[in-house]
C-alpha cells in the first residue's frame, strides 16, 4: 500500500455525529438525574450515541476481543521476562480458556478472536482461521534490521484492514484491541518515542511481566538504537512500521484505521494497541474520535501516547497483563453509560423547569429625563 492509499484514509474517516451528540446532551439535560451526578458515565453515553448514530443510543450487545499476536526479534536481546519466540503458548492458552482474558471473555459472554501475523512457530501448528493472515514467522530485531519488508508491512497492514471489515460485516458492534506478543512493548516504545519526539528513557517500562534492572538498561538500550533508525524515516507511516514496528503492530494499525472508517468504536489495551493508534492517528487525524482507552497499564509509553492522543483511561487497576484484559474490564463501565443514557427517564413535564416569560421593554421617551434632579 502506498503513501498515497494511506492519505486516503484522511478522507475516509468522519467524525462521530456532532448533532447526535447534541442531541444526547439535551437528552441529558431532561433526564430525572441531575447533570454531573453520573459523572464520566454521561459523558460515554453521550460519546457512544454519537459513535452510533442514535438517540437514545443503542446498547452494546455484539461487542467482541481482537488480539493480534506476533513474536519479536529482539526479544532474543533479553528485553522481556518471557522466552523469545513464547507467544505461541500464549495464544494457545488464550484459545484453550486457561488465560485471564478466556477467563474475562467467558464470564461476560463476549467472543475471543486471535489473529496470528507472525508468531514463532509452525503455520500448521494453531487452527487456519488464526493463521491465515500470518506475514512471517517472527518479526525482525529491530535495533539492527528492519521488522519487516516493505511488502511484508504492506500485507500486515491489508490484514488488519480485512479483519475490521469482517468484524463489521458480521454485525460486531464494538471491539476490545489488545495483542499477544513477546517482545511487543519494545517497538511499542520505539514508536511512540519517534512520533513524541522523546528520548528512550522515558518511554521504556518494564512490560507485563515485570523486568529487573538489567533487563531494563537493554531495553532501553535497545529502544535507543532502534530510534536511531526510526527517525530516517518519520514521514512513512508504512515504512516507519517496516523497520521498528512488526507485522501484529502493522495490522493493528491497519485494523484501527479501517474500523474508524466503518463506524466501528474500539476500545484500546496497553501501550502496544496506544502505539498503533499513535501511527493511526498520523495518518488520519480524525481516527482517534472513535477510540476509547480502556486503562492505564502503568507502561510510561501508553500514558505518553495517550495524552498525545487527548484519550484519558477509563480505568486505573494496574493491570499489566496485556492480552486485552484491561480493556475488557472496561466494557461493563461501557455498557453501563449506554444503559443508564437509554433507560433513565426524563423529568415530568410539570417538573421541568419553566420558561422565564418575557419582560415588556419600556421605550424611553425622547427628550424626557427619567431621573430628574
Amino acid at each position: 500500500m502506498s503513501s498515497l492509499e494511506l492519505d486516503d484514509f484522511t478522507d475516509l474517516i468522519e467524525r462521530p455525529d456532532g448533532g447526535v451528540r447534541r442531541d444526547a446532551e439535551a437528552r441529558r439535560e431532561r433526564r430525572i438525574v441531575p447533570p454531573g451526578a453520573l459523572g464520566r458515565l454521561d459523558e460515554l453515553g453521550e460519546w457512544l450515541a454519537a459513535a452510533r448514530g442514535t438517540v437514545p443510543v443503542r446498547p452494546v450487545e455484539r461487542p467482541r476481543v481482537v488480539l493480534f499476536a506476533g513474536d519479536h526479534g529482539v526479544a532474543g536481546l533479553g528485553v522481556s521476562a518471557r522466552p523469545a519466540g513464547g507467544a505461541e503458548q500464549l495464544v494457545r492458552a488464550v484459545l484453550e480458556g486457561a488465560s485471564p482474558v478466556s477467563v474475562l471473555a467467558r464470564r461476560l459472554e463476549v467472543p475471543v478472536r486471535v489473529v496470528d501475523m507472525a508468531l514463532d512457530c509452525a503455520p500448521d501448528a494453531l487452527p487456519k482461521d488464526v493463521s491465515r493472515y500470518r506475514v512471517r514467522r517472527g518479526s525482525g530485531r529491530i535495533d539492527i534490521e528492519d521488522a519487516l519488508t516493505p511488502e511484508e508491512a504492506e500485507a500486515a497492514l491489508r490484514a488488519g484492514i480485512a479483519v475490521a471489515d469482517e468484524e463489521a460485516d458480521s454485525g460486531t458492534d464494538l471491539v476490545v484491541l489488545g495483542d499477544v506478543s513477546v517482545g511487543g512493548t519494545t517497538p511499542a516504545a520505539v514508536l511512540i518515542a519517534a512520533l513524541c519526539g522523546t528520548d528512550a528513557s522515558v518511554v521504556t517500562g518494564r512490560g507485563g511481566v515485570a523486568i529487573d534492572d538489567l533487563a531494563w538498561m537493554r531495553k532501553c538500550a535497545a529502544i535507543r538504537d532502534a530510534l536511531r533508525r526510526a527517525r530516517p524515516v518519520l514521514g512513512d507511516q508504512l515504512q516507519l512500521l517496516a523497520t521498528v514496528g512488526g507485522a501484529d503492530l502493522a495490522a493493528m494499525t491497519g485494523f484501527l484505521l479501517q474500523c474508524a472508517v466503518r463506524k466501528l468504536p474500539v476500545i484500546l489495551d496497553g501501550v502496544v494497541a496506544a502505539a498503533c493508534a499513535l501511527v493511526a492517528q498520523r495518518v488520519a487525524f480524525r481516527a482517534p474520535d472513535w477510540w476509547l482507552a480502556g486503562h492505564a497499564s502503568g507502561e510510561p509509553g501508553q500514558a505518553k501516547a495517550l495524552d498525545r492522543m487527548a484519550l484519558e483511561p477509563l480505568l486505573d487497576q494496574g493491570v499489566k497483563v496485556g492480552e486485552g484484559v484491561g480493556a475488557l474490564l472496561a466494557l461493563p463501565l461501557v455498557r453501563s453509560a449506554a444503559a443508564l443514557a437509554a433507560e433513565l427517564p426524563e423529568k415530568p413535564e410539570e417538573l421541568a423547569e419553566p420558561e422565564e416569560p418575557e419582560t415588556e421593554q419600556v421605550p424611553e421617551t425622547e427628550g424626557t429625563e427619567q431621573f430628574p434632579e
